[in-house]
């Protein structure tokens, strides 16, 4: 890990009066989760078109449901790990105003996060395409244990409330998503490349609204040295953490 970048991450965020993160697939890899879009991920063992596309849940939900059951299996075993952590311990100091998750996997509110905007849902939800009945984690744990398809009241299979592909972003959470981004001083993006649209939009906002923006990954990408003002490279769990306790010195808390 390079101390300095993170020295000068730290200084960015102590003059920062709005940070907003955006998060991907990379932040949750330390928590057991693996980027479905990397070597081994999901997508090697499920064709994303066949098994993740709203057509395809609608004509034959049975056969998705071969792959959403192992996605949960992932994910319902998932705990925060320290980048999630420090975070919210960002948001406890004052700094950090919003996380813009493109996760499903609810890490940043189980680690205390308060204002998470999903951008592509949660997964720990069901909803009802037919009459949009939302039902909780407790129930979807029901479902489950179940060798059946989850039947909402209403008579409908229920599918988990994320977006899949073929579907439009949630209107409330790209508006949000947006305000905060044009609202930030710094962007944290973190774990992800930002290539895929539309989320890969939102750090462009946020630097044409006059925002810095700091980029953490394991790996250069294409918003290092064009888009990003800064890159700290390393493991999240790594380097966010070291840089909240060198803002935390600086701050004097």
């Amino acid at each position: 890990m390079n101390t300095e970048a993170v020295a000068k991450a730290a200084r960015l965020l102590a003059g920062s009066k709005y940070v907003v993160a955006l998060t991907g697939a990379g932040i949750s890899v330390d928590s057991g989760i693996p980027d479905f879009r990397s070597p081994g991920g999901l997508w090697d063992r499920f064709d994303p078109m066949e098994y993740a596309a709203i057509e395809s849940f609608i004509n034959n939900p049975r056969k998705v449901y071969t792959m959403i059951k192992e996605m949960h299996k992932i994910v319902e075993s998932a705990e925060p790990n320290a980048g999630h952590t420090a975070l919210a311990q960002l948001e406890q100091m004052g700094k950090l105003k919003a996380v813009i998750t493109q996760n499903i996997d609810n890490l940043h509110q189980d680690a205390g996060s308060s204002k998470v905007i999903e951008f592509h849902g949660n997964g720990s939800r069901l909803v009802c395409l037919k009459c949009r009945k939302v039902y909780s984690r407790e129930q979807f744990e029901d479902f489950f244990q179940q060798d059946k398809l989850p039947i909402c009241e209403c008579g409908s299979v229920l599918k988990p409330d994320v977006v899949f592909f073929g579907e439009p972003i949630p209107v409330e959470a790209s508006m949000l998503s947006q305000h905060e981004a044009q609202t930030c001083d710094v962007m944290l993006v973190i774990g992800t490349s930002a290539t895929v649209a539309p989320a890969s939009h939102i750090p462009f906002i946020a630097k044409r609204s006059g925002a810095a923006i700091l980029e953490y990954n394991k790996t250069t990408t294409p918003l290092t040295g064009s888009l990003s003002d800064h890159f700290v490279m390393g493991s999240s769990t790594e380097t966010l953490p070291a840089t909240v306790e060198r803002l935390k010195d600086m701050l004097g808390s």
